[in-house]
Parts: C-alpha cells; sequence; structure tokens
C-alpha cells in the first residue's frame, strides 16, 4: 500500500476527511465530510471543494483563491487620467495597498475595475444608466473614491469600495451566473457601520436590461434598515434579499422577525434554489453564522427568473440611494451547503477584518458635542447647498446626523454632502454648511487627539455659536480657545 493509502485510511479511521485536489495541496476538515480547508485556502478554494465553485469573485481587500495571484481591482487617478492595477502582497494574500498608495499620492483617485478572480472575466465596472440614471457623464454612475474606506486585514493595510449615493458597479454580460431557477449562493463582507434606510445596497444577481420590469429576475444580498418592502425586528439594518419588486426578509412580503445586526463587520449571505432559498449572517471578525431564514420562495417568486447580470452597491433598476462599503464576495454554481457556509464564515474571521489604524476615517458616526451633548445635525434632513448646519437631540437612526470622516479628510454626510466653509471664508463667524463635496480644502477637516475639530483651510475650530446648547443652534468657525463649546465625540 502507498502512502496516500496508509495516510487516507488512518485519517478515515480518526473521523477526519482527506481530499486531494490535483494542482492544488491537500485539504483536511476535520469532523466537516465535504468541505475542505488548509491554511492559505480562500473562500472559493472551499466552495469549490463542496461541490459549489465560485463564478465571480470581487474583492478589493484580499485573494480568494490560495493560489489568486492577479490583480484586485484598477483604480484612476485624477491628476494625469492614467491607471494602475493593484495587486496582491503575495499569491493568495492581502491587497498590495503600498500600490495605490504611492500612485495616489496628492491627487484624488477612483476605483475603476473591480477585477474578477474566478477565471471567467466577470469584472465589475462603472454602472450605467437603467430605470434611474446617475449623476455621471451619460447617466452613468460614480466611481467609488479608492481612499475613502481604509482597512485593516490580517495585520495589513487595504481599501474597501466606499459606495456614497450616486455610486454602483454592475456587468450585464457574465459568464456561468446562475440564470432562471438555477441554484447559486452569494456572499458579501460589509462595513455594518455604513449603510442607510433606502434602495438598495445591493451585491448579487441582477437583470441585464436595468428596468424593474419583472419580479423574480434578481438574487442579491441586500444590507441595510430599509423599511419599504421587507424589514425585520429592532431599527436595523438587516440582511435581505432583492428579489425585485421588494426586498424580502423572508417569505412574507413585510415584516418577518429576523434580528437586526450590530456588528463592525457583517458577513451576509443569501442562497437561493427552486423554491427554497435562506438569509444567512454573522460577524465577519469572529463566530459562526446565524441563520435569519431558510424556507420556500415568497408567493409570486417560484419558479425565479434570474438573468444574471452582477451589481455592487445599487438596486437592480439602478436606485442609486443605497449606501455601504464592500469588501469581498463571490456568487457561486450551485446551492452552498450548511457546512460550506460555515468554513467560509471561518475563513473570513480568519482573514481579520479590522478598523484601520487610528480608528480614522470614523463612518456611520455621529458628532456629539462635549457641551450640549447634541448632534451635529442637517436641519430637516434638507440635502441642499448652503444649509447652515446646528445641534439637535441625537436620534440613532436620523441619516441628517450621520457622518463618515474619509481618510481625504472630508466629513460627509448622506455619502455625497460635505461640511464646508460657507464661501471658503476664514475668519471668526464663517457659517459651516453642508454643499457637494469637491475636494476644496474649505471641506478639508483635522479630527483632533484633544477633541477639537479644525478646518484644514482656516485652522478655525468648529463651534457651537455663543457657547449656547440648545436645539438649533447653529454651527460656525472661530478662533480655538479650548473650551467645551469646541469639543466633538466621534460616535457609533
Amino acid at each position: 500500500m502507498d502512502m496516500k493509502r496508509r495516510l487516507h485510511r488512518l485519517l478515515a479511521a480518526a473521523g477526519t476527511l482527506l481530499v486531494l485536489v490535483a494542482g492544488a495541496g491537500v485539504y483536511v476538515v476535520s469532523g466537516t465530510p465535504g468541505v475542505a480547508r488548509a491554511a492559505g485556502t480562500g473562500p472559493c478554494d472551499i466552495y469549490a471543494s463542496g461541490g459549489t465553485p465560485c463564478v465571480a469573485a470581487h474583492s478589493t481587500t484580499r485573494a480568494l483563491y490560495g493560489a489568486y495571484n492577479g490583480p484586485l481591482y484598477q483604480v484612476r487617478r485624477s491628476s494625469d487620467n492614467t491607471t494602475r492595477d493593484v495587486g496582491v502582497l503575495t499569491a493568495g494574500g492581502v491587497a498590495n495597498a503600498a500600490t495605490q498608495d504611492a500612485f495616489c499620492a496628492n491627487t484624488n483617485c477612483v476605483i475603476t475595475v473591480i477585477y474578477d478572480q474566478s477565471g471567467r472575466n466577470n469584472r465589475l465596472t462603472q454602472a450605467p444608466p437603467g430605470g434611474f440614471t446617475g449623476p455621471a457623464a451619460g447617466g452613468y454612475d460614480n466611481l467609488a473614491d479608492a481612499k475613502a474606506a481604509p482597512v485593516t486585514i490580517g495585520g495589513q493595510k487595504a481599501y474597501g469600495v466606499y459606495i456614497a449615493p450616486g455610486t454602483g458597479y454592475r456587468n450585464n454580460n457574465t459568464n456561468g451566473v446562475a440564470t432562471g431557477d438555477q441554484p447559486e449562493g452569494i456572499y458579501a463582507v460589509v462595513d455594518g457601520t455604513h449603510y442607510n434606510q433606502w434602495c438598495c445596497f445591493d451585491y448579487g444577481n441582477a437583470q441585464t436590461n436595468v428596468q424593474a420590469d419583472e419580479r423574480a429576475i434578481m438574487e442579491t444580498v441586500y444590507f441595510g434598515a430599509n423599511k419599504q418592502w421587507g424589514y425585520g425586528a429592532g431599527a436595523g439594518p438587516w440582511i435581505m434579499a432583492d428579489l425585485e419588486w421588494g426586498l424580502f426578509s423572508g417569505v412574507n412580503a413585510g415584516y418577518n422577525n429576523i434580528a437586526s445586526i450590530n456588528h463592525r463587520f457583517v458577513t451576509a449571505m443569501v442562497k437561493g434554489e427552486p423554491n427554497h432559498w435562506a438569509i444567512r449572517g454573522g460577524n465577519a471578525q469572529s463566530g459562526g453564522l446565524t441563520t435569519y431564514f431558510d424556507g420556500r420562495r415568497p408567493n409570486g417568486y417560484n419558479p425565479m427568473k434570474k438573468e444574471g447580470a452582477i451589481l455592487l452597491g445599487i438596486g437592480g433598476d439602478n436606485s442609486i440611494t443605497g449606501r455601504g462599503t464592500f469588501f469581498e464576495g463571490v456568487l457561486t454554481s450551485g446551492y452552498p451547503s450548511a457546512a460550506t457556509d460555515d468554513a467560509v464564515q471561518a475563513n473570513i474571521a480568519a482573514a481579520a477584518y479590522t478598523p484601520a489604524s487610528g480608528g480614522n476615517p470614523q463612518q456611520n458616526v455621529q458628532v456629539v458635542g462635549a457641551q450640549s451633548g447634541r448632534c451635529v445635525d442637517v436641519p430637516n434632513g434638507t440635502t441642499t447647498n448652503g444649509t447652515q448646519v446646528q445641534l439637535w437631540d441625537c436620534i440613532s437612526n436620523s441619516t441628517a446626523q450621520r457622518w463618515t470622516y474619509t481618510a481625504g479628510k472630508q466629513i460627509q454626510v448622506y455619502g455625497n454632502k460635505c461640511l464646508d466653509a460657507n464661501g471658503q471664508g476664514t475668519t471668526n463667524g464663517t457659517q459651516v454648511i453642508i454643499w457637494d463635496c469637491h475636494g476644496g480644502t474649505n471641506q478639508q477637516w483635522n479630527v483632533n487627539a484633544n477633541g477639537s475639530i479644525t478646518g484644514v483651510q482656516s485652522g478655525l475650530c468648529l463651534d457651537a455659536n455663543g457657547a449656547a446648547t440648545a436645539n438649533g443652534t447653529k454651527l460656525i468657525l472661530w478662533a480655538c480657545n479650548g473650551q467645551q463649546n469646541q469639543q466633538w465625540a466621534l460616535r457609533s
């Protein structure tokens, strides 16, 4: 008997399954029949060994195959409109963020391509117009700010895909993606603190004509707190499925008793097969998965009529009001087993996602006055340029009080408006307003260790006018004096 046969018998007797994969090494899983893992194995290796291979694999943070050594994504800088691919540090490893940092130094960069690691060329590029038009030229969607979502993975710096409203990616001409009622699995790792209640921060399988002209033509992961269609318990956010003509949190068209999710990083899974589908999810940093729903299709969604396009950050008809941050995700051929899901979750947790060093940028946080205990607020939730911001009682689910401090030192609200020194003012009393983000120094801020927030252009402090603490107190710039009305905390 040769060595392989003796080893196989010994491991089988001990209750361990051995799988030999030609050209891919030896994978061993203890007590989990049909699922294979090994050091250096990626999620797509796990799916393949479970009989449900990836047909699309997207990530800006790491390789999703143990042997992948190609590009993860492409960036374009504004200084000269040239592009650069960002790859991995080593085969099967994390992104080489230094490539982006060097290429994008002292200029703005956007993510132009998210490459498909599966070998099927199902890459994601700028989404075209559809039922809704985007804000970019020709009705296309915006491209993501390449610097807006730094993160640490495996102890190394990387960048996610920061989806502000109006940002989206799509591929309407794919290879091997499920169509009709064919089975598939989808997962995404997202920022659990960056979301809103609008439609639709999706990733997955969508219609090819970008029109909401029929139900059951989509199957995607959705993450957010939208209550227009399906929803769950509490205030959200929830993992749901966008199946077109509705978000679904279970078999019911409206409420289903699924729990809100409150993790810094979230693993979100949706999978479907004929008249059966499931939602699973968990903490992408540790622990296992929760099954939020597992049952039959909603009425009107059996059979499914999937069309096989892939999208990220938008709804099937190019709905562009959702927001979120995407780090990695895949689509599979076939319905993954629970054991395969669990093994993928273990791999994600082992990848060690953590917030970027120093805690910035802060995403989807409230800016709270130390003196007043009230939040920086856009009055009445308006999006009108020139609106002066104010203090107001903190409301946890108010998008008008949720701010993101980006790597470009912008303080953003709604994903596309920035805290701005009115008229580029640099004198005491200058109004602090919201305005379309444009990267100017009057929209750049230093969030300082002493609790102050100072304008990069003016050097003045964000100040509650007159040291007032009441609702409606307007915010201005004023010479820094160390007083409590110039002290702020960023709170999740």
